[in-house]
């Protein structure tokens, strides 16, 4: 069956338009990628968690992110390798890597491996981390862009098969009117399953594309939604 990965990005029509947009109000940033730019990504990162980390479907890694970009492409790289994502504070036996950000870094003397995500706009490293601590932007960057799915099917997203996950987040589209062509202007968070289902997913699943801001300044939201086109806000 597809991979949830397989299925947003063949999702929209255009590969080549803007599938997410992502803003942070508090460092000015906005990046734009395209369908075909995430899944270099998704890509590379799928390749890195399989043949760098050495990580196989069944095998799970925590995911402490805040939304940003790279977040959504350590996601979707994971889930097209076939590999389980989990979030802190989930019940469940020790992940085989941690993925997290400079902030989070402190958070998990024990892990096994664990992975450190820049959140740079342009995918940039993290200067002197500590000596084990695997730099998330650096170390994809030499991996294919092609990657070849796994087939095995495991839960994907706290213990959620991928099957579910696809009905939940279609569902939510449905709920909110999402379909395919809409631009979807959203401040959510996606820090718990359910979340990243809804306020990720939803729109992406459809073939909508996402305008992500995060660290919102509500004054300038009305004027973003303008500017981006937004059919649908999220807040």
């Amino acid at each position: 069956m597809a991979t949830i990965t397989d299925e947003i990005l063949t999702a929209t029509p255009d590969p080549t338009r803007p599938m997410l947009t992502f803003y942070d109000d508090d460092t000015g940033e906005r990046t734009e990628l395209s369908a075909l730019t995430l899944g270099n990504w998704a890509a590379k990162t799928a390749n890195f968690f399989r043949d760098e980390l050495g990580l196989s479907p069944a095998d799970t890694i925590l995911v402490d992110l805040p939304e940003h970009w790279q977040t959504v492409a350590i996601l979707l790289g994971a889930w097209w390798a076939g590999i389980g994502v989990v979030l802190p504070g989930d019940s469940v036996d020790t992940p085989r890597a941690v993925v997290t950000w400079t902030g989070g870094l402190d958070s998990y003397p024990d892990a096994e491996e664990i992975v450190v995500a820049s959140l740079d706009p342009f995918g940039l490293g993290v200067p002197e981390l500590p000596v084990g601590v695997i730099d998330y932007g650096p170390a994809v960057r030499i991996h294919s862009d092609n990657f070849s799915p796994s087939t095995a099917v495991s839960a994907m997203l706290e213990g959620h098969f991928p099957e579910l996950v696809l009905d939940q987040a279609r569902t939510a589209a449905t709920v909110a009117g999402i379909e395919c062509g809409s631009r979807v202007l959203s401040t959510r968070v996606w820090r718990t399953a359910a979340a990243i289902i809804e306020n990720l997913l939803a729109p992406l699943v459809v073939g909508a594309s996402l305008v992500v801001v995060a660290n919102a300044d509500e004054e300038r939201l009305a004027a973003r939604a303008e500017v981006e086109r937004a059919t649908t806000m999220r807040r």
